[in-house]
């Protein structure tokens, strides 16, 4: 990807995370840039592609941001690493506030291609889960995976609301998350076992 489009994007997810959809006319995007209307579309045909290409760039800051398989932590890992991956979502989460709260709420009710971004980036999470608990004997079943289902909702929920409110310090929140995480993984891994 270019320079000029990359630092386009990196402006739009500031831009969209702060404004509507419609609270933002193509001339303040360009204006926002420095840069033309036309150059604007050069890289992007309608305001509609740059707000696709936002959704579709926060999609995958937050996928490459929390691949503690490919970063890591810094953390000393547990045997799950369940703490490691929620340590990387918290420190996605509190260093791209404004970014994570567009990518989960910015449009995805009313687009179809926004909530399409949104449940590739939810299926590659579960994907992940899946690789790890694959040495537990977990396989990628309809059950196991409506529950890996439910406990992402649960963690963008619960995410969301902390984002929001600060009302846990972060280290309380991060033990209850790996507490629910547990819940989760137990319930996985004992349904493995009949």
């Amino acid at each position: 990807m270019g320079i000029r489009r990359q630092q386009l994007l990196e402006l739009g997810l500031e831009l969209f995370a702060t404004h509507t959809y419609d609270g933002l006319s193509v001339d303040e995007i360009a204006r926002r840039a420095g840069i033309s209307k036309g150059l604007l579309y050069h890289y992007f045909p309608s305001k509609r592609a740059f707000y696709i290409a936002a959704v579709t760039a926060a999609a995958d800051q937050l996928l490459e941001e929390t691949d503690i398989d490919k970063h890591g932590t810094g953390a000393e890992p547990d045997p799950e690493g369940v703490r490691e991956v929620l340590r990387a979502v918290l420190n996605y989460v509190s260093r791209r506030r404004a970014e994570y709260v567009f990518l989960l709420r910015g449009g995805v009710g009313s687009d179809p291609e926004v909530a399409e971004i949104l449940e590739g980036a939810r299926q590659a999470l579960i994907q992940r889960m899946f690789t790890r608990l694959a040495r537990f004997g977990v396989v990628d079943d309809p059950p196991t995976r409506l529950r890996l289902r439910g406990w992402i909702g649960f963690l963008e929920g619960a995410t969301l609301d902390w984002v929001q409110t600060q009302e846990l310090d972060p280290d309380d929140f991060l033990e209850l998350l790996v507490q629910m995480a547990g819940h989760v993984l137990a319930s996985v891994i004992h349904t493995r076992a009949r």
